[in-house]
This record gives structure tokens, sequence and C-alpha cells, in this order.
């Protein structure tokens, strides 16, 4: 064999095994398995861990060597020809949303994990290492935010950022965080933090678009940026049948009053802005009583950083001219400015989609990913394929296998480009 045929990506994508990797996925959808096709894995559980072992166990099949961080990101390295060089670092995350689907997320690290065992099928080495890496806690599902392995991994904030961040059941990212690293202690540690020579992470799109284009790959040039807040209104509870409506301090009324005024000021003709309202909480929440105390969140995304900051740091001053009889207490709890990606990863992308003669569409994410955090550190892309009716966050969610086989294959020839 050659020098050029040890490190053809033509070979390495012809052994990506499409069955292999659907398998795999299925086999994962087993674990937090909901009605409707859905998963609901949270980040640092027991079901979590399950799925971690399982992937785990493919990796070392594949002679990956595998380690964890003080943040429980999980690496799977694949050695080079001089292991001296930086990695390039490809993945996702595990975690799902509480009703969430088989894909999203699980498929990078799957298909990172596919395309190493395509290199080795395929006898094809690279002079710099490949790490396939799960982040923790992307979601954010049972801990805001998300994107805390990739954001303290990054040093974007600390590990600590979040030491007192609880889920629904009280516990704390800190102690989930340290019971998960107990049950871990049998696997290598390695420092938080690093600097690899690449970053690349396939992902469904979680759109319409390239279902509705009618293409193959998604080449991503950045993504939007986003703010999220919490709004707190206080009140006073009292009976619903005994108090005059004209003295109350009704907390939903001012809720309301508060989200129209919102929605007016986010209005956008162009809707490429997005506000969404997606948890409200009510105290005491029962149907005789008034509302003593509301609180809701927001999501706001934008790909325009002026706007992402004029819109969010308009937020406080609205909710507090729009209520009438509450206190409001407004909490920004994550931001993240819109990024652009490197050219030199999303050329790597666009060269591997037209070399494996699949159409494609370059397009910004919508959705926020590990990926955003990388940037600052090394040449940082992604890798998108269709979603049906883009639908995610759902168990409805659907990429077909022939969908994700062509979006590894993409991502096979992507590595071994930026990794030779």
């Amino acid at each position: 064999m050659t020098d050029s045929q040890d490190s053809d990506p033509s070979r390495a994508a012809a052994a990506v095994s499409e069955a292999r990797q659907w398998d795999r996925l299925m086999q994962l959808a087993k674990l937090g398995a909901i009605p409707g096709d859905g998963v609901n894995r949270p980040c640092l559980s027991s079901l979590d861990r399950e799925a971690r072992r399982l992937v785990i166990a493919w990796a070392e099949q594949a002679g990956a060597a595998v380690s964890i961080d003080a943040a429980a990101n999980l690496f799977l390295r694949r050695e080079g020809t001089d292991p001296s060089l930086a990695p390039v670092l490809s993945g996702s995350h595990m975690d799902s949303q509480p009703e969430g689907g088989r894909f999203d997320g699980i498929y990078g690290v799957i298909a990172g994990l596919e395309a190493i065992t395509a290199l080795n099928d395929a006898g094809i080495t690279t002079r710099h290492p490949i790490e396939v890496v799960a982040w923790t806690n992307e979601e954010g599902g049972r801990f805001a935010p998300g994107c805390m392995g990739s954001m303290a991994w990054s040093g974007h904030a600390p590990l600590t950022s979040w030491s007192h961040v609880a889920d629904q059941a009280g516990i704390t990212f800190a102690a989930a965080l340290a019971e998960h690293l107990a049950c871990e202690a049998d696997l290598p540690h390695r420092p938080l933090g690093g600097t690899p020579h690449a970053y690349l992470e396939a992902h469904i799109e979680q759109g319409p678009l390239l279902e509705a284009a009618g293409r193959d790959i998604g080449v991503v040039t950045g993504i939007q940026g986003s703010r999220w807040f919490s709004v707190t209104l206080i009140g006073a509870s009292a009976h619903a049948g005994t108090a005059p409506v004209g003295l109350r301090r009704d907390a939903v009324q001012d809720m309301v009053r508060a989200l129209n005024a919102l929605n007016t000021l986010m209005h956008d003709p162009d809707d490429t802005l997005r506000f969404t309202v997606a948890r409200i909480d009510v105290t005491p929440n029962t149907s005789n009583s008034v509302a003593g105390r509301a609180r809701f969140t927001i999501d706001l995304r934008h790909p325009d950083a002026a706007i992402l900051h004029a819109k969010g740091d308009a937020i406080a001053a609205t909710v507090h001219a729009a209520i009438r009889h509450c206190e409001a207490v407004i909490e920004e709890h994550f931001t993240a400015d819109p990024i652009s990606f490197h050219p030199v990863v999303v050329e790597a992308v666009a060269d591997a989609a037209a070399a494996e003669g699949l159409t494609a569409q370059r397009l910004p994410s919508g959705a926020f990913h590990d990926a955003q955090f990388v940037v600052p550190l090394a040449p940082t892309g992604m890798i998108f394929v269709p979603s049906k009716d883009g639908i995610s966050h759902n168990p409805a969610e659907y990429s077909s296998p022939g969908q994700l086989a062509a979006g590894t294959r993409v991502l096979a020839r992507s590595l071994v480009a930026l990794a030779r």
C-alpha cells in the first residue's frame, strides 16, 4: 500500500457501515426509551452512564484509548503517526431533552466513532490523532444552562460556575457530577482543557431547510447567538372566591401583561429572531387560589450580535413597564454571541460532500451546539444531515439510515483531510 493510499479519504468514506451505525443508534435509543420512539436520557444519570459504557465498549473494540476529564467529558482517541501533534476532535453529546428523539446529539458521537472505525477497516493512517468526544450536559434539560462540559473544557467559564444549579429533584450539578465521576473512577483521567488541531461536529439539522431544498448535506457556516433569561413575578396569594380583583397582586395576570409586551418587543417582520417562552412555574398552582408567584424562562436567539444585545438588554425595562401589581426579578443565565466557522473546516466539509457526489447547502445553525465554544481554540465546523419535517426535541425526530450514513461519509473524508 502506498503512502497516498494510507491516507486516501475516499477509502475511509467507502468503509463507513450504514448498518453498523444504525444498529448502534438503535441500541442506544433503548436506554431511556419513551413512547413514540423518543428518548429521555438526562445527563449524569444512571441511564447516561449505561449509554457511555456501551459506547466505551465499542470504542475499545476499535482500539481507541478512553479517558475522561473533571467535567466528565468522554474522549475516545485513535492515535496518529505523530502522537505529539494536536488531535483533530469530533463529537457531540449523549444527553437528551426530557421528551427528546433518538438522534439529537448522539448521532455526532456515533458518527465520530463510526468514522474512526471505518479508518481502521480501510487501513487509513493520519499524522494527527483523531479524538471523538461526548460533551457533558449539552442539552441543559436537567441542569441549565446547556453546554456545561464544552464551556468548562474551553475555558469559557469555570466548572464551579454551575455547582449550585439544581435539577427538579433538588440534586445539584456538583453532587451529580461527583457521583458520576465516582462511578467512572476506573477510567483514565486527563486534564480539563486542550487545544485541538481542528474540531468538526456532525448533527441532524433540527430544521426544515435541507429537506425542503432536497439537499443531502448542510455545510454549516456558523451558529446564531443565544441569551437565556428567567423572569420571576412576586405578588401575593389570595382566595379566588373572596379577594376582590381590584385588590389582588396576581402574578399570573402580570405575567400575561409582561408576555404581551415582550411579544411586541420581539416582533420581527423577517421572522429571523427567535423568542421562546418554554417553561412556566406558578405558585401555589391550585385552581382556587390567586397566584402569588409566577416564573417563566426566555430563550432569545439571533444571528446578528447587535440585535441580540439590543433586544436582550430591553427585556428588563419592558417587563417592569408592563406589570401593575408585582415585583419583578429578571436574571440572565446564559449568553453566547453569534460565531462564524473557520473557512478551512467549512471548505473541507464542502469538498468532502462534492467528492461523495452529494448535494450540499451552506447554512447557519439556529440551535446552539458545543462547537461554538471550541471556536476560540481551533478551526471549527459542523456537518448537518436533513431532519424529517424539521422536527427535533421531540420523539418524532427522524433522519434515515441513508441520510445519517451520508453525513458520516462526509465526516470521515473531512477528518482524514484535516488530520493527514
